[in-house]
């Protein structure tokens, strides 16, 4: 099987390499399967992201649905598959309670530019310099952050006023109103998380986000549980995609998103290209860095018309496809067809899905998302346990793109410092 090697410079979609190739009745097989597979994940995955962000779960769809499909029709990578990620729900909430909707699409779309004029200009392989400790850093910052958002609907609590968005505060305000827990929606939430646990480690090769799901509003909708749902937090979802349209733009609301673009095209760049080379390890095969960078700014600017959010490469997503059976670029466009059909056909089954179901599904996607072993073990070695801290700690109290920053400097300057030490004996 060639590595890819050789093409990895291309801004050649991984699409137009396969159908030069050739492409069979078999590969097509293999590709439908997978695609069914990735979308029985993505499907609950999606609308949970989108609610945690702030935003109503069709938006969630959307982007998965627009954006999915531009990323695997376009993209470096045989087997990415692109969506709404749960390391971009602190950035998407703060927009959203900073700036509206409007304000979120419209940063969402000076980031495809500015991912598409990174690719462009050949700097995709910088964002693989990125030190390790950094990734491992901002990851589990971004997982206690996302956490804490959601014990909110996970154990049905209602606050005095707006949840705060700082972490501190929050968890202060959500002290403050333990009182008001409620006994059906803790239990919603926890046997979600409990069954998906349960069925991913008995039965590994299930859907167990979408047993749970179902399970969880079987039993709330058939016990008439007191708990809210899509439908009566958002009325629903729409059974269809919006027509396309192009949000507010003034030099003052682009003065106003810039900070949050770039800290989104920085996020998005990163995940990327680290979803793409944990598929190249499972594969063998090598992604064109620039040209995939090049089709997820496409994908956000064609997310953000639909009505969508921020899209990137999704770790958990891409390694299901890969699993699946998936052979090429086919599977992810075909994932991003059978949410729609989902849309077209079963809509108002969403309705019935309980919000601490959904708080019980992300709830299982941090503590997956931690790299806690790996924690642990960068604790261990002076330098990059500071750059570990450095990170974990300023994206906890302050924001993601203050957390890679630091830790990148302080990578650079003990780099820096070793190389300039002489060496023991001297």
């Amino acid at each position: 099987m060639p590595d890819g090697t050789a093409s990895a410079h291309l801004y050649r979609p991984k699409l137009a390499t396969v159908l030069r190739e050739g492409y069979g009745l078999e590969v097509f097989r293999k590709d439908v399967l997978a695609a069914l597979t990735v979308t029985i994940v993505a499907l609950p995955l999606s609308m949970a992201i989108a609610v945690a962000s702030g935003i109503s779960p069709d938006r969630g769809l959307y982007t998965a649905i627009v954006g999915g499909f531009v990323v695997s029709a376009l993209g470096g990578s045989r087997f990415q598959i692109g969506g709404p990620a749960g390391a971009f729900i602190v950035l998407v909430a703060a927009t959203v309670a900073k700036s509206g909707i409007e304000g979120l699409l419209l940063t969402v779309m000076m980031s495809g530019v500015m991912l598409t004029l990174v690719g462009l200009s050949r700097l995709g392989s910088l964002i693989r310099y990125i030190p390790h400790a950094v990734t491992v850093g901002f990851t589990g910052g971004i997982a206690i952050t996302i956490f804490a958002s959601q014990l909110k609907d996970f154990c049905g609590l209602r606050l005095a006023g707006a949840e705060p968005g700082p972490l501190i505060s929050k968890l202060t305000a959500l002290a403050e109103a333990l009182p008001t827990v409620s006994t059906a929606a803790l239990l919603i939430g926890a046997g979600t998380a409990g069954i998906i646990f349960t069925v991913a480690r008995s039965r590994p090769g299930w859907p167990a986000m979408l047993i749970a799901v179902a399970a969880a509003s079987a039993a709330a909708a058939m016990l008439h549980l007191p708990v809210e749902t899509i439908g009566s937090r958002f009325g629903g979802i729409p059974n269809g995609l919006p027509m396309p349209r192009l949000p507010s733009i003034t030099p003052s609301s682009i003065r106003q998103a810039l900070p949050a673009a770039l800290s989104f095209t920085l996020l998005g760049g990163i995940e990327s290209l680290l979803s793409a080379k944990v598929a190249d390890g499972m594969t063998g095969r090598r992604h064109r860095s620039n040209m995939e960078l090049v089709a997820q700014g496409i994908a956000n600017v064609a997310s953000a018309l639909f009505g969508g959010f921020s899209v990137t490469g999704t770790i958990a997503r891409t390694a299901t496809n890969i699993r699946a059976g998936a052979r090429t670029p086919f599977s992810g466009m075909m994932h991003a067809v059978f949410l729609l059909l989902f849309m077209l056909v079963a809509a108002p089954l969403a309705s019935f899905v309980p919000l601490p179901a959904l708080a019980g599904v992300l709830i299982v996607v941090c503590w997956n998302m931690a790299e806690k072993a790996e924690f642990l073990r960068l604790l261990r070695q002076p330098h990059t346990a500071a750059v570990l801290l450095a990170t974990f700690g300023l994206t906890l109290v302050k924001d993601l793109t203050s957390g890679i920053l630091a830790g990148c400097l302080i990578a650079a300057a003990l780099a820096a410092f070793g190389r300039a030490a002489p060496p023991e004996g001297d």
